[in-house]
């Protein structure tokens, strides 16, 4: 035999379980197989490679409980290259920032400028590192935060209560509350920004939202809670869940967040800066978890940054 020849993995007959139920089939591929392209893994299905209960299938189907998946031999030459490894630091840093946890959801004090997940020119993200830290338990994020955005960041520990909790977030049963340091200062009287938000692109590729009639309805409920001629500190409540939701509605209202880098005002953010904010001024400060079945009644709070701490000369306006 010639050992220089590559050699197929072998098929592999996975049954499903709870833990995967109404789960996509692609999605439970591209996660069951981590290093193989995403390309390859949709082509598989295409060609009928992956076949549940001995039937084609498409991306899209949903997997029950005692369906039979067959995944296909794949070459180790289309695998792609190993995922870069949180650093043991990042990883101490993120045990620590827990700030709640049962059985089946965690919410954490999210890092400023670490990404939730991988992609375009981020090695890893908290997903990945809060998987190396429970590796034992089907962590998922359960919503997401932008990369510049800090604060609380729940995540399950079980796809029951994965659906749960995002069922919960679409029927406006859970709240999401936000504070931002904002251009100028803001009207105490506009407490709700109504305006639907559409995507579109840069010419290098870059996604970027804005407000658009012929976009997604977008609601923010806004409360003044410290105003003044240069910036204005507001508490925003999440009705929508948009992409760059709250920093569009901001900005459409001629009241960018400070440090904005996407859609903020050039100016205020130098002047800012002279301030020594050198960051997004936007906090997630608080999840409201209703009674269910996976959690209590419950308010999660996250501590208040260093950089708002010092504009508001250490006090806590909530």
């Amino acid at each position: 035999m010639n050992s220089n020849k590559p050699q197929k993995t072998a098929v592999s007959l996975v049954e499903i379980s709870a833990a995967q139920l109404n789960q996509r089939l692609d999605n439970f591929l591209l996660k069951r197989l981590d290093n193989v392209p995403r390309t390859r893994i949709y082509r598989i299905i295409r060609k009928g490679e992956v076949r549940v209960n001995k039937k084609r299938s498409k991306p899209d189907y949903k997997l029950q409980i005692g369906d039979q998946v067959r995944i296909p031999p794949l070459h180790p030459g289309q695998e792609r290259p190993q995922k870069t490894i949180p650093p043991k630091q990042l990883l101490q840093r993120l045990e620590r920032a827990v700030i709640f946890e049962n059985s089946d959801i965690l919410i954490l004090d999210k890092p400023v400028g670490l990404a939730v997940h991988a992609g375009s020119g981020v090695a890893y993200g908290v997903i990945d590192a809060m998987r190396m830290l429970y590796p034992h338990t089907e962590i998922e994020l359960v919503h997401r935060l932008d990369r510049d955005t800090s604060g609380c960041l729940m995540l399950a520990k079980n796809r029951q209560a994965l659906l749960a909790m995002q069922a919960q977030l679409q029927g406006n049963q859970l709240t999401k509350n936000y504070l931002a340091v904002v251009h100028g200062n803001w009207p105490r009287e506009l407490t709700e920004i109504s305006q639907p938000l559409k995507k579109y692109y840069l010419p290098n590729g870059e996604r970027r939202m804005q407000v658009d009639v012929n976009g997604k309805p977008a609601i923010s409920r806004v409360r003044l809670l410290n105003g003044a001629k240069q910036y204005s500190l507001i508490q925003i409540e999440l009705v929508t869940g948009r992409t760059h939701q709250i920093r569009v509605h901001c900005q459409a209202q001629g009241h960018a967040i400070a440090g904005d880098d996407k859609y903020g005002d050039d100016e205020f953010n130098r002047s800012m800066r002279g301030q020594g904010i050198k960051r997004l001024m936007l906090h997630a400060t608080s999840l409201e978890l209703p009674f269910c079945d996976y959690t209590s009644e419950v308010v999660i709070n996250a501590p208040l940054p260093a950089e708002f701490e010092g504009l508001l000369g250490g006090t806590n306006p909530i």
